[in-house]
């Protein structure tokens, strides 16, 4: 499998805050079946405001001890980068980490409550230079929760959507799993990635989450979702959509899982 959002660089956001923590998170998440992770710092104005060449090297350096701790796994550079006005220039500028600096893909954070009523014309001029914007965790943003047509507007438009693992298996709570299961069940969830920020609660997992995925829609979406995909995105390609899930396979799943509670 493959992370593409993780917060594994140390001392540079909420994530790691020291190499002990990164190597710990790189351990598990090799232990889990990854072997790739993009590690993916904050970029947000004014709070987190790290620089192309402090991640680029920040990423080398890491992947220099995991080399020599032996350690089966590649850290990718990358970052989130908060929706705000510059990022449109600052792209232009050569300021931006793209997904595995290939200059196709951005990971892209929106603030948790509301959907900003420049983010249509901004995510436009990003596609406009060449970029396909990733839109990181809708299902924990408020006003995609509120109104989920305007993912679905957005995937419309050329834009994808990395759902976090956590929210699949309930770790953000009931309203983030339900919006998950939507935008999953609708075909409107393009990655599954696992947004790690320690070694312990929010660590690098994507196993659960997958084999959630593979029960609710079948192991090739599961598949897709957690190595194809995010292998042709750090490999600059067009990615593969998933089928909508067809009524009779959501109610077979959702009766699965009530049957396990009332056992448990």
């Amino acid at each position: 499998m493959l992370d593409l959002h993780a917060h594994i660089l140390p001392r540079f956001d909420d994530g790691a805050q020291d190499a002990e923590t990164s190597l710990l998170m790189a351990k598990l998440a090799a232990k889990d079946g990854i072997t790739d992770l993009v590690a993916t710092p904050h970029i947000v104005p004014g709070l987190h405001q790290s620089t192309k060449e402090e991640i680029v090297e920040a990423v080398n350096n890491l992947n220099q001890t995991l080399k020599e701790n032996g350690f089966p796994i590649q850290i990718l550079p990358g970052g989130e980068y908060r929706l705000e006005p510059e990022l449109p220039r600052k792209l232009s500028a050569g300021e931006i980490v793209t997904v595995n600096e290939t200059g196709r893909y951005i990971l892209i954070e929106f603030p948790a409550a509301f959907i900003p009523g420049f983010t249509d014309t901004l995510l436009y001029e990003l596609q406009l230079l060449g970029v396909t914007p990733i839109i990181a965790h809708p299902e924990r943003n408020s006003g995609f929760v509120r109104e989920p047509k305007r993912l679905e507007e957005m995937v419309k438009r050329g834009m994808l959507s990395q759902v976090t693992a956590g929210s699949l298996t309930g770790m953000f709570g009931r309203e983030a799993q339900k919006a998950a299961l939507l935008f999953l069940e609708k075909g409107w969830c393009h990655i599954i990635a696992s947004d790690a920020h320690s070694a312990n609660g929010r660590i690098p997992m994507l196993s659960c989450a997958a084999q959630m995925v593979e029960d609710y829609m079948g192991r090739d979406a599961a598949l897709l979702l957690v190595l194809e995909n995010p292998r042709r995105i750090i490999e600059a390609r067009e990615i593969v959509s998933i089928e909508p899930l067809r009524t009779s396979l959501k109610d077979k799943f959702l009766h699965r899982i009530l049957r396990r509670k009332h056992t448990s």
